[in-house]
């Protein structure tokens, strides 16, 4: 297993006093076969009541409710974890999934739900023709399909970080041929719920020690990818910004039907609509301790290896 630490600090800074209203905080990687957290430390400036609760989707999310005014709000969390997944999975798919088309069992087809429905709007078929053109006959390999979906993605669309906040629908990145990490995640699940398949948005961190991979410009980042559930196998990741498939190298936070229940931090405040003077976002994913930037101090909210499980994407 790899040891990793994950750094990620989070800074509003305001032009004057506003009153800061509950924010929701989803930063504690969900432990699973290949990740193991060891611990979380959250610190928060200023002083404010944390609770922790579970999503539907079974993510951790911690709740800090405010008193009085502040000019600045700041968010730390260190996180050290184990990682262990093989770059090169073998997934035990079920023999009735193996080819695609296959019908999922009656309780998968219930459970999985709105995850199998489209979340974005497609009158003209677009989407769902553009998907269909990677189905190789009336039959195919259904790992080999979701492969090269996957990789059709990153073929049609150029990758562009954005800093500012929303997604792009996935016609708009068809239409621009260019995205965000988040963009294509969208995309690659969209096109395959039109197929019939259930899938999942996720959010976390991209370990990235060589910087050969997309989404980062440094040894870490915030990322976003998706993941399809094939009887059998259940959820597997996949990766379209680097074309990879299963867990090397990605560190989930959080799974949802849309990525904007996603978001590492979300919040409020009351003031007037120009008191934000600046945001800054700040990820350092390492193996071993991670540098540290000047510590805060004020509240401290420390979780250990799994209550857990925003601000905006950074790639």
């Amino acid at each position: 297993m790899i040891p990793l630490t994950v750094h990620h600090r989070t800074a509003y800074r305001y032009r004057r006093s506003v009153d800061l209203w509950p924010h929701r905080l989803m930063l504690c990687p969900r432990e699973n076969r290949d990740v193991q957290v060891i611990s979380c430390v959250m610190t928060v400036s200023p002083t404010a009541q944390i609770t922790w609760a579970h999503d539907v989707f079974g993510n951790a999310v911690a709740t800090a409710v405010f008193q009085g005014e502040s000019n600045s709000l700041v968010i730390d969390s260190v996180v050290d974890l184990r990682i262990e997944a093989t770059a090169w999975p073998i997934f035990n798919i079920a023999a009735s999934a193996i080819i695609y088309p296959f019908c999922y069992s009656d309780d998968e087809w219930t459970d999985l739900g709105a995850l199998t429905r489209q979340q974005y709007p497609d009158w003209a078929g677009r989407l769902a023709n553009w998907a269909r053109s990677f189905v190789y006959g009336d039959q195919t390999d259904t790992l080999a399909l979701l492969k090269d979906l996957s990789a059709g993605v990153s073929a049609a669309i150029r990758y562009q970080s954005r800093e500012d906040e929303g997604t792009q629908s996935p016609i708009e990145t068809l239409d621009r041929g260019w995205g965000s990490c988040r963009d294509f995640a969208v995309l690659f699940v969209e096109a395959a719920r039109s197929l019939g398949f259930g899938a999942r948005l996720v959010s976390g961190y991209l370990f990235n020690p060589d910087q050969m991979l997309q989404g980062s410009t440094d040894a870490g980042s915030t990322h976003a990818w998706g993941e399809i559930f094939v009887s059998g196998a259940g959820w597997i990741s996949f990766d379209p910004t680097n074309r990879s498939v299963g867990g090397a190298n990605l560190i989930p936070v959080a799974v949802a039907r849309d990525i904007r229940q996603t978001a590492p931090i979300s919040g409020a405040y009351g003031g007037s609509s120009d008191a934000l003077e600046s945001l800054s976002v700040e990820v350092l994913v390492t193996s071993g301790a991670a540098p540290s930037w000047p510590q805060i101090s004020n509240q401290s909210s420390h979780v250990g290896a799994a209550p857990g499980r925003g601000d905006r994407f950074s790639a």
